[in-house]
Parts: structure tokens; C-alpha cells; sequence
């Protein structure tokens, strides 16, 4: 399946509305995000390198909002115990049907279960890894917290969460300097100032960021006692969390 160059948003739209993850969405979505999410490609092979570290021997695995699957690909690659099962989870049928040709694709011995459902309903146990790359801010704010406590609950003693936001800024300065360089990265990828307005306004209503001492402080109201950013690239970044 031949990923295709992200020129959604290169013509006015009358009618924007609110951001969706369909069918359009997932057919550039691999072009999208390489030019949108500065570190994105880093973060994926470290995610790698963290599975390999952190998964034990017959445990399961939890990519939450795994879009096309380019996180769970990560993980199977570096898993080098028996018996771990990979769960890839995303509520976009488009997402969902696309990552499976992903996953053909490229052949590994953990099985990986693709399930189309809403993150906030699944059960989790017996997890020594979970992961939510670029996905908690696309959760209602009062969900948010109900979702890192069942992380928490999942998780094996030693078990890791990793989380990959974009963040916003208590400093006001900084936080429009680190946006402005956002920007700055989009147009240096070919994006015109008509398609990152476009895109910026059919996110607002949808993506809502927090601020890392947001997340730290959810986490650790979970029960999380050690957490840390790990990544940062402008005003994107990846934070680890131990059990």
C-alpha cells in the first residue's frame, strides 16, 4: 500500500470542522506526521530500545491510539522474550484496517491483536509495557486521569509507560517560541501558510495540550513514583514512567 504525499489542507475549505482520523487522514498519514512532529522518527526507533530494556518474558504489551501501527512495528522488532503478546488499539476503522497491511507487511514472531475500539473501555493486565504516542491529548481532559490510572493498574512492578505529547508552556515566552519554531519546521517541510491554518483550526477543538508538570502530576496521582521527560524536540517530547 503506497503512502501518499499529505496535501489535504493545500486548497481553501469552506466548511473545516473538527479534526477526524479518517480515511484521508490515514492514506497520508506516514507523510503527515514525518513533517508535522519534529523527533517523531527518533522517538520511534527509542521506543525500540526501551522495549528491548523494559519487556519480561510472558507479558503483554499495550499500543494505545496506535494509528498505522509504526510504534507496535518498534516494539515487535526489539522484543527478544517468548510468550508477549502485542495489543495495537485505535478507534479509527481506517487507522485500524491500515495498520493490519502494515503488520502483514512486515513479518515478526510476537503476535500483535488489532483491535478497533475506544481506549478509555479496554481492559489492560499483565503489562510490562504500554504506550501512548501522541495520543492522551486527543482525550477529553476528564478522561485523561481515569485512563493513566489504569495504566498504572496494568502495569507489572517495573513495568514502563511511555508518553509522547506535544506540550504547552506555563512560560509564556517560551511557549510561543517553541510554537513559532513548530511552525518554523512545518514550513521548512513544504507546508504553505493556508495548509498549517487549515490543519491548526480543525485541531483546536480537539487536541487540547498540558504542560509536562500537568502530566507529571496526573502520573503521579496514578501512583507513579518515578517520571521524567526523555525526548523533547521544541514543543514535542516523550516522558517515561516506571511502576
Amino acid at each position: 500500500m503506497k503512502n501518499k504525499k499529505d496535501s489535504l489542507f493545500s486548497s481553501p475549505i469552506e466548511q473545516l470542522g473538527d479534526w477526524t482520523f479518517d480515511e484521508k487522514v490515514a492514506e497520508v498519514f506516514p507523510d503527515m506526521i514525518k513533517r508535522s512532529v519534529p523527533g517523531y522518527s527518533n522517538i520511534l526507533a527509542m521506543i525500540g530500545m526501551l522495549a528491548k530494556r523494559f519487556i519480561t518474558p510472558s507479558s503483554n504489551i499495550y499500543d494505545l491510539g496506535c494509528s498505522l501501527g509504526a510504534a507496535t512495528l518498534s516494539i515487535r522488532r526489539n522484543i527478544v522474550h517468548n510468550n508477549c503478546t502485542i495489543f495495537a488499539i485505535d478507534n479509527s476503522p481506517a487507522m485500524i484496517e491500515r495498520c493490519k497491511t502494515h503488520l502483514r507487511a512486515y513479518k515478526g514472531i510476537t503476535p500483535v491483536e488489532v483491535i478497533c475500539a475506544d481506549i478509555n473501555e479496554i481492559e489492560m493486565h499483565n503489562a510490562s509495557m504500554i504506550v501512548l504516542n501522541f495520543t492522551l491529548q486527543f482525550l477529553t481532559p476528564e478522561n485523561r486521569q481515569l485512563l493513566i490510572n489504569k495504566v498504572y493498574q496494568a502495569l507489572q512492578p517495573g513495568g514502563i509507560l511511555v508518553l509522547s505529547e506535544k506540550f504547552s508552556f506555563a512560560d509564556n515566552i517560551i511557549d510561543e517560541l517553541l510554537f513559532e519554531m513548530h511552525y518554523d519546521f512545518k514550513r521548512a517541510n513544504g507546508y504553505s501558510e493556508l495548509e498549517i491554518s487549515q490543519k491548526r483550526s480543525m485541531l483546536e477543538n480537539v487536541m487540547i495540550t498540558d504542560t509536562f508538570e500537568t502530566h507529571q502530576l496526573r502520573l503521579s496521582k496514578a501512583g507513579f513514583m518515578h517520571v521524567n521527560m526523555w525526548y523533547q524536540c521544541f514543543n514535542f517530547g516523550s516522558m517515561i514512567a516506571i511502576k
